[in-house]
């Protein structure tokens, strides 16, 4: 271990309370079930338009960022997490988004060769921001890419395809963006006409805007400085740049859009965070969550693969901040329904453990959610507070272990919502007659006849 090492481990506390890292949450009960939720019915629709889950790493190469996203983004140059390895001194970096690391992977193991591909992701990413409502330093994305297809009627499928989802999650108050980013000599053409008009307006830029005046001038569109709105919104704009092939691209789109009844506004000063954007720009936004508008965003990088080593080869894709949009269903009233028990068992003596636990097995092997009571190192505790735990449990029965029942071989089930108090003995040995109805929520008859 080198010296700098070992000063950096005998820098941190040896006693006290730790916490977290700034930004960085922990996800417990109840949310996590939320988060549960949201990620079924993302998996769920996943599969229903054919795309396949890909899980990337969350440490890569600096370098796949910096040529991937753009040296003079916001991104590189003030919020990734990068690093260099002690041990054989590599340049890393926690990842600050998911498409980047999925056209490495794909470059990397040739997905590509047998044809196009669909792909989605879900996982954490990073970036050194000011935490905030909905913007953390761990946030969590979902994505969805589809390489190696030119045509517009991909990029309407992806829109389509985050409309689908918004509409399984009841999301309201979502907006949708369009714009057209051209191909790479259009936008020289009109990048040269942006340097010209900022330029005549020199004094109105911040510093921000004036360092990327001959880098990047198209990141200045993307201000938030209210001082430049005015010299922003008379800049020349790119859609009078666009080609006859460009403009088609964008206008088969929209046409595409518009059979499928979306609604969606062009927005000329759209151009997105990275710089591997080219043709199709679009963001969801909304008013619900102040200034952290944007719910989802992409768009088409068609130049990002062989950017990155591979084939050229075309692509398009979004990427969804979890966070921001379950934020957004909190703001709504959205509350999703989430998995409670069906039963709690509630066990009278320790000496029933044994078979109680077997039956309760049984019971999880046939699909009946089992929360089993505990604390048998002070005694199972009284029924009325065993009774109080299964209320609180959320579970629609008590599965009840007594004595004088299990002598005949037979527990009892007592209905802890409908019919409050309702209670019915069933046989042991019947388990999978009344397994099914406890999973139905129906004990209103004796399975036995008891």
């Amino acid at each position: 271990m080198s010296d700098n090492s070992k000063e950096g481990i005998a820098k941190v506390p040896r006693s006290g309370r730790l916490s977290g890292v700034k930004g960085m949450n922990d996800i417990i009960s109840p949310d996590s079930a939320r988060w549960e939720w949201f990620e079924d019915k993302v998996r769920h629709l996943m599969a229903l338009h054919a795309y396949r889950n890909i899980r990337t790493p969350i440490v890569e190469p600096t370098a796949l960022f910096v040529r991937g996203l753009g040296e003079v983004t916001d991104i590189v140059e003030k919020e990734m997490y990068s690093f260099e390895d002690r041990l054989n001194g590599e340049h890393l970096t926690l990842r600050p988004e998911g498409t980047a690391g999925v056209v490495r992977a794909v470059v990397e193991h040739n997905l590509l060769y047998e044809g196009g591909k669909r792909l989605y992701y879900m996982g954490p990413m990073f970036r050194h921001e000011r935490p905030q409502r909905g913007r953390y330093r761990q946030f969590h994305q979902v994505g969805a890419e589809v390489l190696g297809h030119a045509g517009p009627e991909v990029d309407a499928e992806l829109i389509l395809l985050a409309l689908a989802l918004f509409d399984s999650l009841d999301l309201r108050d979502i907006r949708l963006e369009l714009n057209s980013l051209g191909q790479l000599e259009e936008r020289r053409a009109h990048r040269a006409a942006l340097v010209t008009h900022f330029e005549q307006h020199i004094s109105v830029l911040d510093d921000d805007a004036r360092r990327r005046l001959h880098t990047n001038p198209l990141r200045i569109l993307d201000t938030k400085n209210p001082a430049m709105q005015a010299v922003v919104e008379s800049a020349p704009q790119l859609i009078e740049f666009l080609g006859p092939q460009s403009l088609g691209h964008f206008n088969a789109l929209r046409s595409i859009l518009d059979a499928n009844g979306v609604n969606y506004r062009i927005n000329p000063r759209l151009v997105r965070g990275m710089d591997y954007y080219n043709l199709t720009v679009f963001e969801f936004t909304t008013d619900r969550l102040g200034a952290q508008g944007t719910v989802c965003g992409g768009g088409r990088y068609d130049t990002l693969i062989e950017q990155l080593g591979g084939k050229p080869a075309p692509a398009v894709g979004w990427g969804l901040g979890i966070e921001r949009l379950l934020e957004l269903l909190k703001e709504q009233g959205t509350e999703p329904v989430l998995p409670v028990p069906d039963v709690y068992a509630v066990i009278a003596e320790t000496g029933m453990l044994a078979q109680a636990m077997a039956l309760l097995q049984t019971l999880r092997r046939l699909g009946v959610r089992v929360h089993m009571h505990a604390g048998t190192s002070d005694g199972m505790g009284s029924l009325k507070s065993q009774f109080k735990k299964a209320d609180a449990s959320g579970a629609r029965f008590a599965l009840v272990f007594a004595q004088q029942e299990m002598a005949q071989g037979a527990v009892a089930i007592k209905s802890l919502r409908d019919g409050i108090g309702e209670q019915h003995q069933v046989m042991i040995c019947d388990v999978a007659t009344w397994a099914q109805r406890l999973q139905s929520r129906d004990i209103s008859e004796s399975p036995n006849g008891i």
